[in-house]
This record gives C-alpha cells, sequence and structure tokens, in this order.
C-alpha cells in the first residue's frame, strides 16, 4: 500500500462539517464517494488533518489515503474535481512516507476568524456582520492572556472525547485587512472543538468593553465554559493553514 496526502480547500456552508454523519451530508463523504467510484466501487476510507464544525470552512486542508501501490494516480487531482461538488477543489496530492499522519503528524495548525463592520450581502457566506465599533487596540491586548501553554476549558464545548484540554498557542493577533473588515488569526499545536469561536466571541466582547482585558486571564483560570463569552457564528471561520515535516 501506498500512503497519499491530498491538499484541498472547501466552502463549509453547504456541509455539517468534515466528519461523516448518518443524516447529513459532509465534506468526507462526498470526498469518499468520489474515491469510490474512481476505484471501481472500492470501499474508501479517508483520514482529515480534523474536525470542523457545520458552516466552518477550509482555505487549507489535508487527508491522507492509503491505495495499493499499483492504483494509477495520474490525473486524480483533475477526475476528483470533475466529479466534487463546487464547493470543494483539490489542489494536490502526495505520495508519503506510511508514518505520516494527517492528524497526528501536523505540528501547526492556524485558524482564521472573519469580520465584516459594514453590510454587505456578498460577503455574509465567508464572514461575520458585526456592526459595533471594535477596539482592535483592546482585543490585542487581550488576546496576549492566550497565548502559551494553558488548559482552555473555558474555550471547549463540554463532554468532547479528548483525554486533556491543554494546547500551546503559538500566536494570537487580530488584523485589518481592509476598510471596515478584520480577522483574527490563531496558531496553535492543537486546538478543541468550537474552542476559536469562544475565543473570538470573548474578545469581540473585550472589543466593545462588555468586558475588561485582564478579564480573559482569569476566564482561562476558571477552567469553566460558562465563565466565557458565547460562540461567534460559523460562517467568519477557516481553518488558514496546517503545516508538516515531510522531511
Amino acid at each position: 500500500m501506498q500512503r497519499y496526502f491530498f491538499e484541498i480547500a472547501y466552502n463549509g456552508k453547504s456541509f455539517s462539517g468534515w466528519q461523516r454523519q448518518p443524516n447529513a451530508i459532509s465534506v468526507q463523504e462526498v470526498i469518499e464517494e468520489a474515491l469510490s467510484k474512481l476505484t471501481s466501487g472500492e470501499k474508501i476510507s479517508i483520514v482529515g488533518c480534523g474536525r470542523t464544525d457545520a458552516g466552518v470552512h477550509a482555505h487549507q486542508y489535508f487527508f491522507h489515503v492509503d491505495f495499493p501501490a499499483s492504483f494509477n494516480t495520474d490525473n486524480i487531482v483533475f477526475k476528483l474535481n470533475r466529479m466534487l461538488l463546487d464547493a470543494v477543489v483539490v489542489y494536490n496530492v502526495k505520495a508519503v512516507e506510511e508514518c505520516l499522519h494527517a492528524r497526528f503528524s501536523a505540528t501547526t495548525r492556524t485558524y482564521r476568524y472573519y469580520i465584516h463592520q459594514n453590510k454587505d450581502p456578498f460577503k455574509s457566506e465567508l464572514s461575520w456582520y458585526h456592526a459595533p465599533f471594535l477596539d482592535m487596540n483592546k482585543m490585542n491586548q487581550a488576546a496576549q492572556h492566550v497565548i502559551g501553554v494553558k488548559d482552555f476549558t473555558s474555550f471547549s464545548k463540554v463532554h468532547t472525547d479528548v483525554k486533556t484540554n491543554i494546547c500551546e498557542v503559538f500566536d494570537a493577533k487580530w488584523h485589518q485587512c481592509e476598510e471596515g473588515a478584520i480577522y483574527f488569526e490563531i496558531t496553535a499545536n492543537r486546538f478543541l472543538r468550537n474552542m476559536v469561536r469562544a475565543v473570538v466571541g470573548t474578545l469581540v466582547d473585550v472589543g466593545t468593553s462588555k468586558i475588561q482585558i485582564e478579564d480573559v486571564h482569569h476566564i482561562i483560570e476558571k477552567k469553566d465554559r460558562g465563565a466565557a463569552s458565547l460562540s461567534v457564528p460559523a460562517c467568519g471561520l477557516f481553518l488558514w493553514e496546517i503545516k508538516y515535516d515531510f522531511s
């Protein structure tokens, strides 16, 4: 068997998330069905680099799959793009060592969350419309409290199946991308379910002066989801970049 890494992107609006679900369409499902057709109906299982929730997008995403060494991957990118929905694109495929794993071999993950403050019907699928003034200086000061090795229970969905809620955040910062539009970028070794949307919701509350900068530190220390702010909508969230050591 030969292991392959596929690099893709998708608009998550029409999907229930990455992972297969019994009664809803997922990105994993549509890709596995397309690959099965290319292998004469053989059942194909793919392993993604992580789970994205319903409505969340991926600017860069990787999955791996094992094919028999005799399987011909010529033109597979072209063929998959012809078969898949317009919301999913395959960029490239790479043969890798069997020890490389799309999820567990990732060294860092980066998410972005987009907000537009002027109503725009052409941005509503890919950004959150939030009209009130946001103080980016305060939000960036508060974001510093997120950086480091910490227990992020306060920003995680409850009753998840992970063994630990400790993550190492390497960077977290707000950026102005154009007039009336900003984005938050955060990079870590791993993320908990709902973590980025809960962090953004809390920092937005700092930006509107609902809570203070130093409150973010206390929220983290409490290890209580009820201490943090509400999660922001899924529409503005992108899994932006995944890094591996392919050497």
